[in-house]
């Protein structure tokens, strides 16, 4: 911003009575621009203007917006095409400040310090060094050397992305990160970390390694990317909401009620909270720090009292959020975390946190002030899995509007794909354009899988100008998407016939069908684990000799993660039994590398079984069962019905006579002949 106009910032701000100097308001601007991408942002458009003012000027409100769009235009050096320097420049500059550091290597991690799936613009320190955009990877930089590892699902979107003369590309398997630490370090080499981006649990783990390899594993206090990551973008600065009571169920004070509880059972003086998706659910708000995640970076510390103090950057809470925080939740600044947890540590007092997700800074400053540190997990985790009738309902219409929108779409596709002119970008933005007619949505809940022919063979596919495929004909599309809606969170995947299927495609789309019916289907005792059920899933592909290999289904959050715990169903051992108010995602897949992928993905929420499916059960054991939230027909066309059971085209036929039933009086008549034809009820 010139002097011309600062001084007019400066005049309207006059005008408006807003008591803020324009620099105060620039800084403001330049954190509500290093927040989330519009597409991935589940921000209302102008709530940041209440951390200005709650009333201005309609020429101020167009002055401030106009320079919030200038700054989200600056080059945030993230992106290759805009940046100022190439990857090998990069690494050479991060190697002249690692060994100014007086280190003989440095460990870069995709994490924040919370350790979250979905990382802010000024922590995307992996992709800046490297070029990899995914959202699990890790990289070890030496002098003489460099790798970078990520898992199975990023592959090759790493080839694609990552200059292979400057990194060694690894799988990101158990040993993998270890294994190469003890191969390439050389006795008495120094391995820097910065202590916020890894979890204490992790820590011990590679000081395992360094030490195996006769080196020493160093925590340093100036992250050294950050020295020479030029325009580096600012920590988000996003708006808070308080969440209505409408949509929650539950007040904060009843939530807070339920984990002293927990407390009191531990003997626990407080708790630290580092995960900002339990901060979120336990105030009852809201933020837009993230992409595709409704949450604000925060930490807490959560006393035997019942109190809640909040440490964040006090700006992000507007005078309006102020006001409706309920009582007991206080709000500090962020910097005041450390310190605080310094003072509490020398009481000497038996203080909870989870060592598994919380940095090793956090961790290492209450042991030093001489805390009881007391190894448990999150309290909120388990509680907040549990979703309340309110939550539940609020589920169910959030999916009930995702269904129009994807039978919307759905129908277009139909319509034009013949065509073939139809792209995955161009597909997945229709769909999108379809989701945000909808009430209530906020944004993505993560970044629409496309993919097209032998793109649908990659898990975790993501499109991008390079890879960008037409939908040929005679082909699959495999299409992953969801939303955040105030009132619910969604995911869903179908599989769709391009053209006429092979006889193979219909056959691997039936087999993972009959997966997806019987963990639908699935009646079970409680106290069960969703690693009991993962094969149900998984047994008509085993007949065969065919798997998969990510996990099952996967836990949503209300309003909040996509990907939530601490359920889950899979193949690897997990000890926490479903129960009822739990949604998980149910996604059975089949991937041919190179050809087609296929995978079928409704959510479903954990409820008490009817007695009639129970009414043998004699000891009166209570049982529970799935109730499918996800409204959207299954393709027809790719239905090999002489591999399905009665009991399976019966559940397939009930299916789709309750997504008629739910949309049908939402569509348009030639959406509604569409929907009614392509949902139509199979002969048994």
């Amino acid at each position: 911003m010139n002097n011309t106009d600062n001084k007019l910032l400066s005049s309207l701000l006059l005008e408006s009575n807003i008591d803020q100097s324009a620099e105060s308001i620039i800084e403001i601007i330049k954190g509500v621009a290093a927040g989330p991408t519009p597409e991935s942002s589940t921000a209302v458009s102008n709530a940041w203007l209440e951390l200005i003012s709650p009333d201005m000027t309609e020429a101020l409100v167009e002055l401030l917006n106009a320079e919030l769009e200038r700054f989200i235009c600056i080059d945030d050096g993230l992106n290759n095409n805009l940046g100022s320097k190439s990857f090998n420049g990069r690494l050479a500059d991060l190697r002249r400040e690692i060994k100014a550091s007086e280190i003989s290597g440095f460990i870069i991690p995709l994490a924040d310090e919370h350790q979250g799936e979905y990382v802010p613009k000024n922590a995307q320190r992996l992709a800046w060094l490297t070029g990899f955009t995914g959202s699990a990877g890790i990289a070890v930089v030496l002098e003489k050397k460099a790798a970078i590892f990520i898992d199975g699902r990023y592959t090759l979107q790493a080839q694609q992305q990552v200059n292979q003369n400057l990194f060694e590309i690894n799988d990101l398997n158990i040993n993998a990160v270890d294994d190469w630490i003890i191969a390439s370090l050389v006795p008495g080499n120094i391995l820097g970390f910065d202590p916020w981006l890894h979890t204490s649990d992790g820590v011990v783990k590679i000081k395992k390694a360094t030490e195996k390899a006769g080196g020493k594993l160093n925590a340093i206090k100036k992250n050294p990317v950050d020295t020479v990551w030029q325009n580096r973008p600012r920590a988000p600065l996003t708006p808070v909401m308080v969440m209505d009571y409408a949509l929650t169920g539950q007040t904060s004070a009843d939530k807070r009620a339920e984990i002293l509880e927990i407390l009191k059972k531990e003997d626990l003086k407080s708790c630290v909270l580092t995960a900002p998706d339990s901060i979120a659910w336990l105030a009852n708000i809201r933020g837009s720090d993230v992409p595709y995640t409704p949450f604000s970076l925060s930490f807490a510390i959560f006393y035997a009292d019942g109190s809640l103090n909040i440490y964040n950057d006090t700006r992000k809470f507007s005078i309006r959020v102020r006001k409706k925080l309920e009582v007991g939740i206080s709000i500090f600044p962020r910097n005041n975390f450390l310190p605080t947890l310094s003072a509490l540590g020398k009481k000497n007092e038996k203080i909870g946190i989870d060592l598994s997700s919380s940095a090793e800074i956090i961790v290492k400053t209450l042991r030093d002030a001489g805390a009881q540190i007391h190894r448990f997990s999150d309290p909120c985790q388990l509680p907040k899995a549990r979703k309340n009738s309110v939550e539940l309902n609020g589920m169910r219409q959030a999916h009930l509007r995702d269904g129009v929108a994807l039978v919307k779409f759905l129908a277009w596709l139909d319509k034009n794909s013949p065509n073939g002119n139809l792209t995955e970008l161009s597909v997945a933005d229709k769909l999108e354009s379809f989701r945000r007619k909808g009430n209530n949505i906020k944004g993505l809940s993560f970044p629409t899988i496309s993919g097209s022919g032998p793109n649908g063979a990659i898990v975790h596919y993501r499109v991008t100008q390079t890879s960008n495929r037409k939908l040929e004909k005679n082909s699959l599309y495999l299409v992953d998407s969801g939303a955040q809606y105030l009132d619910g969170t969604t995911d869903v995947t179908r599989t769709i016939s391009i053209g006429t299927p092979s006889p193979e495609m219909k056959d691997r789309f039936t087999r993972v069908l009959k997966g997806h019916i019987a963990l639908a289907m699935a009646v079970f005792p409680k106290g069960t684990c969703g690693s009991q059920l993962d094969a149900l899933a998984r047994a008509p592909l085993w007949k065969i000799g065919l798997d998969y290999e990510h996990g099952t289904g996967h836990g949503v959050g209300s309003y909040l993660s996509v990907h939530e715990g601490p359920q889950r169903i899979s193949k690897l051992p997990n000890r926490i039994a479903l129960e009822p108010g739990m949604v998980v995602s149910n996604e059975p897949g089949y991937y041919k590398t190179d050809a087609y992928g296929i995978r079928i993905e409704n959510l479903v929420a954990v409820v008490k079984a009817p007695e009639t499916l129970v009414a043998l059960n004699v000891d009166q054991q209570p049982f529970l069962c799935f109730e499918t939230l996800t409204l959207a027909p299954i393709d027809l066309t790719l239905v090999k019905k002489n591999l399905l059971s009665y009991a399976e085209i019966n559940w397939l036929n009930e299916y789709h006579r309750r997504v008629r039933t739910s949309l049908l009086p939402l569509l348009d008549k030639k959406t509604q002949n569409w929907l009614e034809f392509n949902s139509r009820d199979l002969d048994t």
